[in-house]
Parts: C-alpha cells; sequence; structure tokens
C-alpha cells in the first residue's frame, strides 16, 4: 500500500475496543524530545480518547531510542502492565548507526514482548531526515503516537479476549 500521502492516524473509530480497564506504560526516548514530545501526548491523548483511566497510563523516560527494551522490560518487571508503548525517533545520519539503533530496537522489542507474553509496542519513528519525522509527530502525517496507542489497546484487548477463553 502506498503511504505517501496517507495520514497515519486515520482509524475507524468504532472499531477500537474500550480502554477504561485497561493498564498502560509508555517509555520515552529523551533523544529528539522535540519529536518525542510530540508522540508521547498523540498516544497518551488517545488512550485517554478511549477510555484509559489517566492513572493507568504510568510514563517512564530513558535516555535514546536504544534505552528503550531495556526500560521496556524493568517496566514489566515492576508493573506488569497489559501493554507497553516505546516511542521513539532515529534520523538517518552520515553513519551506519542508525541501522544498528533501529535493528536492535524492533529485535529487541519483538523478543521482549514475546518472551515475556505483553505486548510491547514500537512506536518509533525511523525517518531519512528531521522533516519526515515532524511530519510523522503530529504533521502532514499523522502522529505515530495515535498508532501506537491504537495498537496498544487492539493487543491489550487481544490479550484479555485470550486469556478469559
Amino acid at each position: 500500500m502506498d503511504q505517501k500521502n496517507k495520514n497515519l492516524s486515520v482509524y475507524q473509530e468504532g472499531s477500537i475496543p474500550n480502554a477504561e480497564a485497561m493498564r498502560f506504560s509508555i517509555v520515552v526516548a529523551e533523544w529528539n524530545p522535540e519529536i518525542t514530545d510530540k508522540l508521547l501526548e498523540g498516544a497518551r491523548g488517545t488512550l485517554l480518547k478511549f477510555g484509559a483511566n489517566p492513572e493507568n497510563i504510568l510514563v517512564y523516560s530513558v535516555p535514546g531510542s536504544f534505552e528503550l527494551t531495556a526500560g521496556a522490560a524493568m517496566v514489566i518487571n515492576a508493573h506488569n502492565p497489559d501493554v507497553v508503548i516505546c516511542l521513539g525517533c532515529v534520523i538517518q545520519g552520515e553513519t551506519r548507526h542508525f541501522e544498528f539503533i533501529c535493528q536492535s530496537v524492533s529485535q529487541g522489542l519483538t523478543h521482549l514482548s514475546i518472551a515475556r507474553g505483553i505486548p510491547v509496542i514500537f512506536g518509533v519513528l525511523t525517518t531519512d531526515n528531521y522533516a519526515q519525522a515532524l511530519d510523522r509527530a503530529g504533521g502532514k502525517h499523522g502522529n505515530k503516537g495515535d498508532e501506537a496507542a491504537i495498537t496498544a489497546i487492539n493487543m491489550a484487548y487481544l490479550k484479555k479476549r485470550l486469556s478469559t477463553s
């Protein structure tokens, strides 16, 4: 599907479960705060919009996107949330650092989610430049934080449905 001009924050509201009884943890990278703060704002706002109790949304900061995996693991150990949302932003530079960080974080979060049986949502922007990051943090392509929150609600709902069946 061509995503070139698609707003990533568009979804069918009637299809999103109520999040009132769900417990969320958000781990957000401090690197690129002008982007990650907007992602956090989007995620928190979307969770609240769909009924999440503000007291059931715990937010933790880590220095950068690389630390999201360890931060998420610590949060799971400490609070056993229904779902963890990880938010960060990695912008391509002149070296291969971008590749190593993106690959490590995506694999680490996937492994953590599978190993612990708790959905860990990948809300990390991996863009070629700063303008693309802005476009995905509340700009013309929506807010990846909104998308991560919708994914979190749906995954927490799936987990609860499977545990009661």
